[in-house]
């Protein structure tokens, strides 16, 4: 099997957001909607909120979802008022702004090398940000040849035809091809059931040797090196 493009999950597998989206960051927002919360609930709050955002049987996108999200934060940090909906609803809109986030030290280097060897790089993200500023902001331009985000597609991983969309745009079929997630669900599961391969990036170490039968990396600097042995 010969990979000819590797195709990239984009939030906690290249970026990573900054102090805006932390605890004291939703203080701040919800400190301009009137509301008051407990940053010290923080963690815990985004744990169990997280719930809102597994992709059912159903993976249309649907902003509404993600607004979820950042109302069931706000409201496990404690937060109550008329300003619930207009706060997790800015959350969402910041949330495609590029200048919160920060790219992984180990991105570039490792995209550099892929496309040097010859690869096509390609994105595909469940996200509403525009991809084509996300490559600008972050100086990208000149390595990725596709990209395909769930809210301009209209359905998100792990649905079979966000992947095949993004085959499309590269001009490969799913056994040449490769999927790089921080997401089981979402990136790996999505893109084998396709046919295509698939490495799960677990930043925390703490998911290697829990999939056997899925190859596992903690850095992007490991990608090289399988996907030459690929």
């Amino acid at each position: 099997m010969t990979t000819r493009a590797v195709f990239f999950d984009v939030d906690f597998t290249l970026i990573h957001p900054g102090p805006t989206f932390d605890a004291e960051g939703y203080r701040t927002f919800c400190e301009r909607h009137g509301l008051t919360v407990d940053t010290a609930r923080f963690d815990d709050a985004v744990a169990a909120a997280s719930r809102e955002l597994e992709v059912g049987q159903d993976a249309t996108y649907r902003a509404e979802m993600f607004v979820r999200f950042g109302r069931r934060v706000i409201e496990a940090m404690g937060g109550r008022g008329d300003g619930l909906d207009a706060c997790a609803q800015e959350i969402y809109d910041e949330w495609a702004v590029c200048r919160h986030f920060s790219l992984y030290a180990d991105v570039k280097p490792a995209l550099e090398q892929l496309h040097a060897s010859g690869l096509r790089l390609g994105l595909i993200s469940n996200t509403h940000r525009c991809l084509d500023t996300f490559q600008s902001h972050f100086d990208l331009d000149m390595l990725i040849a596709g990209a395909v985000s769930s809210s301009d597609h209209g359905y998100m991983k792990p649905h079979p035809s966000i992947f095949e969309a993004a085959l499309r745009e590269l001009g490969v079929v799913a056994a040449d091809a490769m999927m790089v997630g921080d997401s089981l669900s979402h990136d790996v599961a999505g893109a084998r059931d396709l046919g295509m391969q698939a490495v799960l990036l677990d930043r925390s170490g703490r998911e290697r040797g829990e999939e056997p039968d899925v190859a596992v990396i903690t850095s992007l600097v490991e990608l090289p090196a399988v996907v030459a042995s690929s």
